[in-house]
């Protein structure tokens, strides 16, 4: 008998969980032990419709059968083959699958592990990509105030998330963040993109020439910030960082991993707002959230710029022992058959103004003091309880979970993001729950 092996495997204290109230969780688990389409099932047997699509990766429902089945047959067939300088058939299918669904110019894709090390890999081919160029004086990157990219070191350096950054150090040298958008005065209850703030993206012009622009390799940004409470952006902010970026010679890297594969409405945000980045991370609906998987699509120039010298030279010094997993891969193709057999993507889009109407209904209950809704993302924004922030949102997320409904908090405010196969009625049973629930919350 091993002596170490003193935990029961039933036991809560061995995993450390993430991103959550250890201490509260253990005392009063929720567990899932089942789910199928819109609903999770708990170990009590009970049903609870997914409002948030797991973490905003299930973006087909759960358990749809084209995915498990293809996974089911390649495990059985080829379960694992190396990336590096080897490769198996469905990598190559799945990135070629891919680029026809981007936007026009982002024909190449190099896999990751999930949406963290999309962002990672994504700043480093940047600062490659201007090495290869001979233009190595491009090392800084440019971030956001309130933006969410992960939580490796280099996506939480052009993070502006106070909470996610403040325990670990100096992070990552030569970064800077722009203002963010968020303007409740101008903006309060948004449908869609906010009206007024697209001056905002001028704050990238104002740190280029605080720092020389020939010194900033890229900047990167949400589309619609998710993590930090959903915040669309202003009507024509995008189009001017694009245009900014542009003048100066600074890649432009669209985060996706939340509004990638059909949440918008569209394959992408970029397709949504009409501003195709350099470089695009994605990853969540890739694999429907079933296997961890991410990819990040670039320009043909840029991978083009690595393609020289002598051929038996890697090119890229980068990747993981997981990049295009045969499984993965083989899930991420299933699920754009799903998407498309199905029409998920144009699904979304019709849904989006009726999304829309139900979640701003709630707009006069108590404690709501602000509702932003675009695509199929939405957040209610709760008054703190004073002098205990979150308090409030995370109450309302137990009493959700108690009333049959997901739903995701972030400081005082809730956030939405159910699967593309949500049923009109559905949306009206989020709706209708959540306003019970705020007529009795403290």
């Amino acid at each position: 008998m091993n002596e170490h092996a003193t935990i029961a495997p039933n036991n809560l204290d061995a995993f450390w969980m993430p991103f959550s109230a250890n201490r509260q969780f253990k005392q009063a688990p929720r567990m899932f032990v089942a789910a199928k389409d819109m609903h999770y099932t708990t170990a009590e047997g009970r049903q609870v419709l997914d409002g948030t699509a797991g973490l905003w990766c299930v973006n087909a429902g759960h358990c749809r059968p084209l995915i498990v089945e293809a996974i089911q047959r390649q495990a059985a067939e080829l379960d694992y083959a190396p990336a590096f300088q080897m490769g198996h058939p469905k990598a190559f299918e799945l990135a070629s699958r891919l680029a026809t669904i981007a936007p026009a110019g982002l024909d190449h894709v190099f896999f990751t592990n999930s949406g963290s090390e999309s962002v990672d890999t994504a700043l480093k081919i940047a600062l490659a990509y201007h090495r290869a160029r001979g233009d190595g004086s491009r090392f800084r990157l440019i971030g956001r105030e309130r933006g969410y990219h992960g939580v490796n070191f280099g996506g939480i350096s052009v993070g502006g998330i106070v909470g996610n950054r403040k325990m670990f150090g100096t992070l990552l040298t030569g970064v800077d963040h722009m203002r963010h958008t968020h303007d409740p005065e101008r903006n309060g209850f948004s449908s869609g993109e906010a009206e007024y703030g697209a001056e905002l993206a001028d704050d990238l012009a104002r740190i280029a020439a605080l720092h020389d622009p020939s010194t900033i390799a890229a900047v990167i940004v949400e589309p619609v910030a998710g993590s930090t409470g959903v915040l669309p952006p202003p009507r024509g902010y995008l189009k001017r960082l694009r245009e900014i970026c542009d003048q100066h010679g600074i890649l432009l890297i669209f985060d996706e991993v939340i509004t990638g594969y059909g949440r918008m409405g569209t394959a992408f945000a970029a397709d949504y707002f009409g501003v195709t980045p350099d470089i695009m991370v994605t990853a969540k609906g890739l694999t429907n959230g079933v296997i961890p998987m991410g990819a990040v699509y670039v320009k043909d120039e840029i991978y083009d710029a690595f393609m020289g010298g002598a051929e038996h030279l890697i090119e890229f010094a980068h990747g993981y022992t997981y990049s295009g997993s045969p499984i993965a891969a083989a899930a991420g193709l299933a699920t754009l058959e799903t998407y498309k057999e199905e029409g998920l993507f144009e699904r979304a889009r019709a849904l989006e103004p009726v999304w829309a109407e139900a979640i701003h209904s709630l707009k006069g209950e108590p404690h709501v003091i602000d509702i932003r809704t675009i695509g199929l993302i939405g957040a209610i924004e709760l008054q703190p309880v004073t002098g205990e922030p979150t308090k409030r949102a995370f109450s309302a997320f137990l009493k959700a979970y108690e009333a049959g409904l997901l739903i995701r908090t972030t400081g005082d405010i809730i956030a939405l993001s159910p699967p593309l196969i949500i049923s009109e009625d559905q949306i009206g049973e989020i709706v209708e729950t959540l306003r019970s629930i705020l007529k009795n919350l403290d």
